[in-house]
């Protein structure tokens, strides 16, 4: 499928065959495998990243991984002369992996199916390195469409049969109410209302407010005069793309404007292609700026400290979601929207 289709376009391409390997992402490691136990496995985010022979990008290449690749990691590595924001370094099975592309991805965690959801939606979280979701389009068939990543965010709606006759979750995408998607039960976490309940309601809106500095990449939470979060963050980067909307983060004082639990990002195209610009699910949003900058959680990138987004405040996603719960306008776990004059925001 070519990388821009529009719906019309994708809808009138013949189905296509699918087996029960394109649910199972790739990986260099296996359970079982001699040597070692890893420490970890990490997800590597972009089209491609070199590994090294020592824990430094002078060193000679020794090998590369493509997107989705799975890796284990046996320790993880950081340079006491380094600054606290630069990115770290994974020791592999053979050469060195710099962190900066990459997703720690807790295993492959399995979840037990359930018979129905509200039909108002219930949030789910992936909880597998990436799945692929599939259309059921009523003249083609099942059509694979994005691939849902780990950490990634996501209203179900449904419970229904799905393209290998057992039953799947449909996903609702908030940004066009007539697309709705497949994954399989197993790899989405069903979130309990009770994560969701706001953090420290009884505090006075004029005493929390959100400090950010651009040049520290650095984000705190503040109760008064007391730090309730103290965070590395990854901002916009300034003039990329051609766009009209400028990618540098603003600075400015602002309030919180709308907070989202799941957020669609990207060119709003209906595509298979990993390389395309669509970012379903981001996680925990909350817009503080009305050309859409935002903190939220991010599953792409492993390098805060650093200037990363297209304006937005990237953040990991566990402190993402502590700030979308602590901030105000309340949300409710029932809620796909909040707008009000919320927490305050200073970005210098």
């Amino acid at each position: 499928m070519a990388a821009k289709v529009s719906r019309r376009d994708f809808l009138k391409l013949s189905a296509l065959a699918f087996s029960s390997a394109a649910f199972r992402p790739f990986s260099y490691w296996e359970p079982g495998t001699t040597g070692p136990e890893p420490l970890g496995v990490v997800r590597v985010t972009v089209g491609e990243t070199d590994v090294f022979s020592e824990p430094n990008v002078d060193s000679p290449i020794i090998n590369r991984f493509a997107r989705d690749q799975l890796v284990p990691i046996f320790e993880e590595i950081r340079d006491p002369e380094a600054l606290p924001n630069a990115p770290r370094w994974y020791r592999l099975r053979s050469g060195f992996l710099n962190s900066m592309y990459t997703q720690r991805v807790e295993g492959r965690h399995l979840n037990d199916p359930v018979p129905w959801v509200h039909e108002e939606g219930t949030l789910g979280e992936i909880t597998v390195p990436y799945t692929r979701a599939y259309l059921n389009n009523p003249l083609y068939g099942w059509q694979p469409v994005y691939r849902l990543y780990y950490q990634s965010v996501h209203w179900i709606t449904k419970v229904e049969g799905g393209p290998d006759g057992r039953q799947w979750y449909q996903i609702s995408d908030e940004s066009d109410d007539n697309l709705k998607y497949y994954v399989p039960q197993s790899h989405v976490r069903l979130i309990r209302s009770e994560e969701l309940t706001p953090i420290s309601p009884q505090v006075p809106w004029e005493d929390k407010r959100i400090e950010v500095s651009l040049t520290q990449q650095v984000l705190k939470a503040y109760e008064k005069e007391r730090v309730v979060l103290h965070t590395l963050i990854s901002s916009g980067i300034p003039g990329i793309g051609s766009g009209p909307i400028p990618t540098a983060t603003p600075t400015g004082r602002f309030n919180i404007q709308v907070k989202m639990p799941s957020k669609h990002m990207g060119d709003g195209r209906i595509t298979d292609q990993v390389e395309a610009y669509e970012l379903p699910g981001v996680p925990w949003v909350c817009f503080f700026v009305d050309t859409g900058v935002a903190f939220h959680g991010t599953y792409w990138h492993d390098n805060y400290g650093n200037e990363m987004s297209h304006g937005c405040v990237n953040m990991r996603p566990d402190e993402a979601k502590w700030l979308w719960r602590w901030t105000q306008p309340v949300i409710e776990p029932n809620e796909w929207l909040k707008e009000g004059f919320g927490t305050q925001v200073f970005v210098t």
